[in-house]
Formats: structure tokens, sequence, C-alpha cells
């Protein structure tokens, strides 16, 4: 009798999934993923990167850390909105960690340059991680401790640690702007290098 109900459970089972409809079943994906919010630069450049990483869902360019809402570009290029420029990152923690992240983020900027990534001048460009929880913040505060105790740059890394407030999806254009805009001369000089780097570097974390 017990062998007779094994069956009519599993045929049980599998009704109930296949009646799940595909609303609810990505519901229960977006349950299971986490965000994670940084700054190091431009967001073309960090966008690129990211996107690329198994694990990672979803990556959008944006603005956190300011003090007026809904900015436009133009307004946080200004300065005056106290706006950095971020990617908002969703993931799956069961394939990529956020200690991953955090690893994929020291290496691919200059930690150390304060309001600047290369030629790119302002506090709109500045190294900041935004955290979402308690568990994001001590992890981050012990990997930036890790790495100026190891003496990795010469100088002392100042990268922002801070709760993470709002994230406001920057215009369309910007979304995707490297995969859009491969040939335009920023993409050309500034993000295929690091892309590249990035790649060499993290070849087995790399989406297929």
């Amino acid at each position: 009798m017990r062998i007779a109900l094994i069956p009519l459970l599993l045929l049980l089972g599998c009704s109930n999934q296949a009646g799940k409809t595909r609303q609810e079943m990505s519901t229960e994906n977006e349950r299971r993923y986490e965000q994670a919010t940084f700054g190091q630069g431009c967001f073309w450049c960090a966008e690129a990167i990211f996107e690329r990483l198994k694990g990672v869902v979803r990556v959008e360019s944006g603005y956190s850390g300011g003090k007026i809402a809904n900015p436009t570009y133009k307004e946080v290029c200004s300065g005056l909105t106290g706006h950095a420029e971020v990617v908002q990152i969703t993931y799956d923690p069961q394939k990529i960690t956020y200690d991953e992240l955090l690893e994929v983020f020291w290496k691919t900027h200059d930690p150390t340059t304060l309001n600047r990534q290369g030629n790119d001048v302002g506090t709109q460009y500045r190294s900041a991680i935004f955290y979402h929880s308690i568990a994001q913040q001590e992890l981050a505060n012990a990997y930036k401790q890790k790495l100026n105790d190891a003496k990795i740059w010469d100088r002392p890394i100042v990268t922002e640690i801070t709760a993470f407030d709002k994230f406001y999806k920057a215009e369309d254009y910007h979304q995707g702007y490297f995969d859009s805009n491969p040939e335009q001369a920023y993409c050309q000089f500034v993000i295929v290098p690091k892309v590249e780097k990035f790649e060499k570097i993290f070849k087995d974390k790399l989406k297929k």
C-alpha cells in the first residue's frame, strides 16, 4: 500500500508545480535573489563588467546616495545632488556570493582616488558601496580593512561604505550602453580595456 502511494505523491507534486503560473514561479525566483549596489566611476563601465558574471540576473545603471528625488543625468553631473553613478545588481546568492561581487568591485576600479576614476572627475564618480544589510556592511568593511592592511595600493582606500537608501534608475539610453554602442569612442578607449582585463582575471566566473 505504501509503495502504491509513492507514485501518487510524485504525481501530485508534479501537478502542483505544473499548476503554478509563470508569474508565480518568477515571484518565487525574485524572493531568492538579493541586491548589491556599487559605485565605481562611470556606470557604463560597471554595468558592462557585472552583467557578464555567472549568477548575476540583472544590472541597472542609476543613481544613489543623493539628496533629491528622481534626479536626471544632467543634474547628477552638476555634482550638486550628491548622487553617485551606481549599478544596482540583482544576483542569485546560490550561484555567486556577495564576497565574490566585492572581489570584482575592488579589482575593477581604483578605490584610492577621491571622487575620480581616470578622466572622469566629480563626486558622482566616487567609489562607493551602498549596503543592503548588516551582513553586507560587515563583509564590505572587513574586505576594505584586509586590502588596506595588505597595502595592495600605495594609497589608502577611500571607498565610501554607507547604508543603501534609494536607487533611481538612469535614463533608458544609459541601460546596456556598452553593448548598444560598442564603437563609441568612450567605449573603445575606456570600457573595452577594463572589460578585457576583467575577463582575463575572472574567466572562470563568466557567463557562457
